[in-house]
């Protein structure tokens, strides 16, 4: 996720206005929504000040709002915050082990990172069996999803669609049913 679409996520958690927002860092009232807007839409990026201001303002820390660096430990750990956020990960415990699980039920973004991590632990599987080599998950890894063959990519329908074909199977059903 942008450093944009985080601040945006924050933003609207704390039930600021992007003109609010603004304001707190400084902006001018006239045009502290529009630069606000700027930042979220990632047209601009904060420098490393205004990310300061900004995280100050939301109550988080910089690196929650910066693209996470997963080459640090606190960069690791907001990046799987992050995907908290995004996809529902959640950290649990099994067996006395501490584990991270996905909520398939947060959303569909969740649902999908939930088929992948499956994907990832049928090639692990299969690694650890011996039906494949070093070489063979490590290509797998690396060119993923190229060679993922669980894959189950599916063009949804855009909403609106989806909502007009439930209308007109909900109303046909309906003058059957009065026929």
């Amino acid at each position: 996720m942008a450093i944009g679409e985080r601040i945006n996520f924050f933003r609207n958690m704390r039930g600021m206005t992007q003109k609010y927002l603004g304001m707190q860092v400084g902006f001018p009232e006239k045009s502290a929504d529009v630069r606000l807007a700027q930042y979220e839409t990632g047209t601009r990026t904060p420098k490393t000040d205004l990310t300061a201001a900004l995280a100050d303002t939301l109550d988080v820390s910089p690196q929650a709002l910066a693209v996470p660096d997963i080459d640090s430990y606190i960069g690791l750990m907001h990046t799987l915050f992050t995907l908290e956020d995004r996809y529902g990960l959640h950290i649990d415990e099994a067996d006395g082990e501490v584990c991270l699980k996905v909520d398939v039920r947060k959303n569909k973004d969740a649902a999908q990172l939930h088929e992948m991590l499956c994907a990832w632990r049928q090639a692990a599987a299969m690694l650890k069996a011996g039906e494949i080599t070093q070489e063979e998950y490590d290509r797998w890894r690396y060119r993923y999803p190229e060679f993922d063959s669980t894959q189950r990519w599916v063009k949804v329908p855009s909403q609106e669609l989806s909502d007009m074909l439930v209308d007109a199977f909900s109303n046909d059903q309906n003058e059957n049913e009065n026929a």
